[in-house]
This record gives structure tokens, sequence and C-alpha cells, in this order.
């Protein structure tokens, strides 16, 4: 396959953003009932910069319900489409295809999605990014690689637009631990990253932070917030569990080169402090925010450090709102705003 795809960065223009309304109670045990009135806000702040949002919803019913907390909290239902279909859970970031450009046309790249390599309830998930992009006639491309379908998730990548990805080893190369393609190497990878991203320099990352449940994604730890900078979370405790790995990804990144041969600027940007839940450390992190065309939606902690991670990003994104949306209880899930969002760009 050898056709001119080009994987837009989250930070360029875009069509909408996608959204599944939670349905899924076993995501967050026991703390499900205020997971709606998130989505809302997150809903509400989206529509209100003007971004079109695409619902997912998996049946009347929920349709129905999404539609009274939207009225509630003031979203903009006029900006909203709803798709009806079913759904295991709703992690957009990862069961929906990266939508790439082709010339002037959007394409959509569709991965095989396996629960993270770990949970068996995914075939509806699996199903439903290529279901929802041939009705508003987006073609759908299935990635495969010597013939077999290649299993990647949204959340383990993370670009800039100009042929650079982040992505990290614990995540698709571990060869024993939720293990995406078995028998994949560092070369395999990159190999599907050219063809259907149109990478040509990767960046690789070693370990994600602790608590992640899909096993070292890359948004919780590092994103581009422009074509030549990124921000990587640093841990200063030497007695914290982060502290380690995330020092090693700096040294990975100092002095690192991109595509066009300019060196990586790398941007600090600080963990909360560890939020625990029934004993069971989550991955709260600041790097799993939203870029919008006019809004930054960042994953917020009841920590102190909110307002250093709101600063820093507000620095870093002039031209847009930069919002903090409280995600103690959206962290049970084990993932927060980013993990539950998917950008749509622009085509042409």
């Amino acid at each position: 396959m050898n056709r001119p795809f080009h994987w837009p960065a989250e930070f360029g223009r875009q069509a909408a953003v996608w959204l599944a309304w939670p349905a899924n109670a076993s995501d967050w045990p026991g703390r499900f009932a205020p997971i709606a009135w998130v989505y809302g806000e997150m809903a509400r702040r989206i529509t209100a910069s003007g971004q079109r949002l695409r619902l997912l919803v998996g049946d009347a019913r929920r349709e129905a319900a999404a539609r009274r907390v939207l009225r509630d909290v003031g979203a903009d239902l006029g900006l909203i489409d709803f798709f009806t279909l079913p759904m295991n859970r709703g992690w957009t970031r990862d069961f929906m295809p990266f939508f790439v450009r082709e010339g002037e046309r959007l394409v959509a790249v569709d991965c095989r999605f396996t629960g993270w390599a770990k949970y068996p309830d995914h075939g509806l998930d699996d199903a439903v990014g290529a279901a929802v992009c041939r009705q508003l006639g987006i073609e759908v491309v299935p990635a495969l690689y010597e013939g077999h379908p290649v299993v990647l998730e949204g959340g383990a990548m993370d670009g800039n637009g100009a042929g650079d990805v982040l992505t990290t080893e614990e995540c698709l190369l571990d060869a024993a631990t939720q293990v995406r393609n078995p028998g994949f190497t560092r070369r395999d990878y990159e190999a599907v990253f050219g063809t259907y991203l149109g990478a040509e320099n990767v960046l690789w990352l070693g370990r994600g932070i602790a608590g992640d449940d899909t096993h070292g994604h890359v948004d919780d730890l590092c994103r581009f917030v422009s074509r030549d900078t990124v921000v990587l979370c640093r841990e200063d405790d030497p007695a914290d569990a982060n502290h380690r790995p995330l020092r090693e990804n700096r040294e990975r990144l100092t002095g690192a080169r991109l595509a066009d041969g300019a060196t990586l600027r790398v941007v600090d940007l600080p963990m909360p402090r560890p939020v625990v839940f029934r004993g069971q450390r989550l991955p709260a992190s600041y790097a799993n925010f939203l870029i919008t065309p006019r809004l930054v939606l960042v994953p917020t902690f009841n920590d102190a450090r909110d307002r250093l991670a709101l600063g820093i990003l507000a620095e870093l994104f002039p031209g847009r709102e930069v919002v903090g949306i409280h995600a103690v209880d959206l962290v049970w899930g084990l993932g927060t705003v980013h993990c539950l969002s998917h950008e749509e760009p622009a085509a042409g």
C-alpha cells in the first residue's frame, strides 16, 4: 500500500470532537452517578467554544438521558450530533479510527481494538468507529501489516502533524504484558506508522505512569503542543513510583531531533500528588488534556499543582482558553479527558 496519508496534529484544524455517553457502570464502580455530569461539563465547554460535538449513545434510552443532562448544564444541542450504536464501554480515543488526510480528503485508518489486550468485552467497541465513519461518508481503510490487522489505540500515539510521532516501548514492545501485536518489533511498528500515519520519525519513550491500565499509553505522560514542542510530565519526589521512569523519559528526549532536523523543545509539566481510591493508585496526570481549536480541557484533581499545570498550558496555548475539568471521580475509570475524547480533523 502506498497512499500519501498525513496524520494531522491535534492542535490543528478540526471538524468535530467525538465523545461516547457513559453507560458502563463497571468502569466507575461505586462512583458512576457523577460521571454523566462530568461529560455534561465537557460538552458544555466544547459547544460553548463553537466546536461541533459528535456524541455516541448506546440506544434511544441513553440518548434521552444524555439530552436531559446536556439541557440541564446548558450545552448547545444545536452543535451536537447523536449517533446510536451499541458499545461495550466508550473510550473513543482508543477505538475510533486514526483520522488522516489524503490530499483534500479525510480518511479513517481503522486499527483493531482488543480492549487494551486485557478485557474480553471489546467487540462492540471495535466495530463502532468504522460504522459511524461510513455513516458520515468517510472512507475506511483497515490497517494491515503483512496481510494481518494491526491493533493500535489512539492513546498509544501522539503526533505533531509534521512527520514526528511519540509512543512508548512499554505499551507496544512488551512481549509478555498486554501484547497488542505478538511478534511485532520496533521496525514493524515504524513501518505501520510510516504507511498509515505518514510518520518519518518515531520518538520512543520507555515506561508510562503508575496506575495506567493501558500499560503505557503516551497520552498520560508526553504530548505535542506545537510542531517542535512537547510537554513531559515530571515527578520530583524520588520516593514516588513515577519519578524514575519520567526522569528516564526526559533523558531520552534531551537533544532529540525532529524529522526536519530541528531540536525538540521539552517543557516540564508537574504531576499531581498520588490519587488513590480503595487502595489503588490511579493514573492521574495533567498530560491527559484535549486540544480543540479554541479550547484546551485539562483534568484537575483538587490539588495545589492544578493551578501550576493550568498556567504552564495557558502559556503554551496563548490563543486558546485553558479550562480545568474536575477529574477526581473520572480517573477512577482509569482514564480522563483525552482518553474519553477523539478529535476529527477538518478535511482539506
